[in-house]
């Protein structure tokens, strides 16, 4: 049974002495980020900022994959996070691109935050949502970084319109950015179809033009976003990337080493992004180093590092547990404060040592 907990009588962590489990829908934590795309993107940078200065602990993801499902797999990506966040956890999230074919999304998650006194569970998210907007409000900040030191850009293309793609247009939307021109292109027509019918319904005043070829919406873009599921790169032709663009790599095997030997390459960190043959790992294992790396995301924030006008730059992410952390402790706590928290009677039970 579930029952509603007032906000008053609910802490921001469970009493040690009593600990309490709830499940918070994937409805409540859409209520819960809805509108919020400039506070999320500011939490996601805080936490980034965090993660550089060591408050956090990010090992690195293990995956689960099937032999007789090679395109399949289900990751965890167990972390904790410090600061004013505060919690550990893990995020468990499946990618079964076949989905797709019968009108499911792709990727599925939920997500566990546990106490970080007690280690106690005390909450599971429904986190297709949360990964989604971790993912999308990273991508914002890294467009509005990487862009300060050039023409903001003003025309985007989005090479891949499933969910990511729909998110990242969200948070670009509502976090100021304000497009003349947006690009579209997809191997299914019917996805790319649907993501101009969304991008209609945004009530965006940009001009939509759906590309035939992957050439085309690159050189019509100065803000390329990839978000696809490709597994090896498909994009081989630094020369499509001469304008010099701000490409937003976020699904990470688009493009060839060629690509990114010819960029400026900044990620949001460096041992988590170089493995698993990304992109970036294919640049390492040709060259047998990592000088093609101009920095992190966090060191570009902090100075550290800095985007140069006239070169092409690729942001590659490769989406860092502490965001989800951070993402879903906020849900909770919103959830909590509106007194909409629904706790499971009884989840711990035999709590007595000795019976």
């Amino acid at each position: 049974m579930t029952d509603l907990l007032p906000t008053t009588a609910q802490p921001a962590h469970p009493d040690p002495a009593s600990p309490t489990f709830a499940v918070i829908s994937g409805e409540q934590v859409q209520k819960a980020l809805a509108g919020r795309e400039r506070e999320i993107t500011d939490l996601v940078e805080a936490t980034y900022r965090l993660h550089g200065a060591g408050d956090s602990v990010n090992p690195p993801s293990y995956f689960l994959r099937f032999p007789d499902r090679p395109s399949s797999r289900i990751i965890a990506l167990p972390a904790s996070v410090g600061g004013s966040v505060g919690v550990d956890g893990m995020k468990w999230i499946s990618s079964f691109p076949d989905n797709v074919r019968s009108g499911l999304p792709r990727a599925s998650a939920v997500l566990i935050l546990n106490d970080p006194t007690t280690g106690y569970p005390f909450a599971c998210l429904e986190s297709s949502i949360i990964s989604a907007t971790r993912t999308a409000a990273s991508a914002a900040l890294a467009a509005d970084w990487f862009s300060r030191n050039r023409p903001r850009p003003t025309r985007v293309g989005f090479f891949g319109t499933g969910l990511i793609a729909r998110y990242i247009h969200t948070f670009l939307a509502g976090t100021g950015w304000d497009f003349e021109a947006v690009g579209v292109h997809d191997l299914a027509a019917d996805s790319a179809a649907g993501f101009c019918e969304y991008l209609r319904q945004s009530g965006t005043d940009a001009e939509i033009t759906v590309h035939d070829s992957a050439a085309d919406l690159i050189r019509s873009s100065d803000l390329v976003v990839f978000a696809t599921v490709a597994g090896q790169p498909h994009v081989t032709d630094a020369s499509l990337f001469s304008h010099n663009p701000v490409v937003l790599h976020v699904s990470l095997r688009d493009l060839a080493p060629e690509v990114l030997l010819a960029s400026a390459n900044f990620v949001d960190d460096v041992e988590h992004c170089l493995k698993a043959d990304t992109s970036p790992h294919l640049v390492e294992q040709r060259t047998g180093n990592r000088d093609f790396l101009n920095g992190t995301l966090n060191d570009v924030m902090l100075g550290r590092a800095a985007p140069p006008p006239d070169r092409p730059i690729v942001f590659s992410p490769f989406g860092l547990g502490v965001l989800d952390l951070a993402v879903g402790k906020y849900v909770y706590d919103a959830t909590a404060a509106a007194g909409n928290l629904g706790l499971i009677d009884n989840f711990f039970h035999d709590l007595r040592r000795y019976g």
